[in-house]
C-alpha cells in the first residue's frame, strides 16, 4: 500500500515515499536489507510492528510492516466502536488501535487485496469522543496537581496531552481519521492552544491561570 502524503493530496516532489507491507504469518526481509535499515516485525511493538528506512535510487523510502491478522482484529473492534490505547515512542496522547483501520482507509493499494475501509464507523464516531474527553479532563486535573507543587514540566506536559486528547475527540466527532499527532491540533481547530504554548508560564504562580486559559480553549 502507498501511504503517507503521496497517497493523499498533501504530497509534493520533496515528499518521502511511504509504503506499508501487509503480510500473514511471516515476512521475508532479505529483499529489503540491501537498501537500508530493517527492523523485524514485532521490534516496534504490537501496533507499529516493524519497518525499514531505505534509500532506493536516491529516493528515501519508509516501509511499515503490518500483520494482517492484527489489522483485521482491530478493524473488527473499531467497527464495534471499541479500541485500546498504546503508549508509543513519539506520541503524547498514545496510539489508538483504530489507527490500523485509518491506515487502510487512507492508503492506496498497489498489489494484493486488503479490507475495504472508507468512512469511520458510526459506533466509533459516537463512542470515542467521550473516552477522549474523559482522558482530557484527567490530564488537566493532573496538570493542576503538578501546578500546585510548582512543577512546570509536569503541568505543561499534562496540559499538552490534554490538547491532543481534545483534538482526537473533535476529529472523531467529525468522523475524520487520524494517522498520527503531527497535524492534529490545527486540523481540530485548536490553533488557540498553539498560541498558549508558544508562551508558557515562567513562574510557578502563573501556572494556574495559564491552565485556566488552556481549559477554556479546550472546552469552549
Amino acid at each position: 500500500m502507498l501511504a503517507g502524503s503521496r497517497a493523499s493530496t498533501h504530497g509534493d516532489a520533496s515528499s518521502d515515499w511511504d509504503l506499508t507491507v501487509y503480510y500473514r504469518h511471516s515476512l521475508d526481509l532479505a529483499p529489503l536489507a540491501a537498501f537500508g535499515d530493517v527492523h523485524a516485525p514485532g521490534s516496534w511493538g504490537r501496533l507499529m510492528n516493524g519497518g525499514a528506512w531505505l534509500s532506493v535510487d536516491g529516493l528515501a523510502v519508509d516501509v511499515m510492516f503490518r500483520d494482517l491478522a492484527v489489522v483485521e482484529h482491530w478493524t473488527a473492534e473499531a467497527l464495534k466502536g471499541s479500541y485500546e490505547l498504546d503508549a508509543i515512542l513519539g506520541y503524547l496522547a498514545g496510539l489508538p488501535t483504530y489507527v490500523l483501520t485509518a491506515e487502510l482507509a487512507s492508503g492506496r493499494t498497489l498489489a494484493g487485496e486488503l479490507p475495504a475501509i472508507t468512512a469511520m464507523p458510526q459506533a466509533l464516531v459516537a463512542g470515542a469522543p467521550p473516552r477522549w474527553r474523559f482522558a482530557r479532563d484527567f490530564s488537566l486535573e493532573y496538570a493542576r496537581m503538578h501546578a500546585a507543587r510548582g512543577n512546570a514540566v509536569g503541568a505543561t506536559g499534562q496540559a499538552a496531552k490534554a490538547v491532543l486528547e481534545e483534538a482526537h475527540a473533535r476529529l472523531c466527532t467529525r468522523g475524520q481519521w487520524v494517522l498520527n499527532e503531527k497535524r492534529m491540533v490545527g486540523a481540530a481547530g485548536l490553533e488557540a492552544a498553539h498560541a498558549l504554548f508558544t508562551s508558557p508560564p515562567h513562574s510557578a504562580s502563573a501556572l494556574a491561570p495559564w491552565l485556566d486559559a488552556v481549559q477554556q480553549c479546550l472546552t469552549e
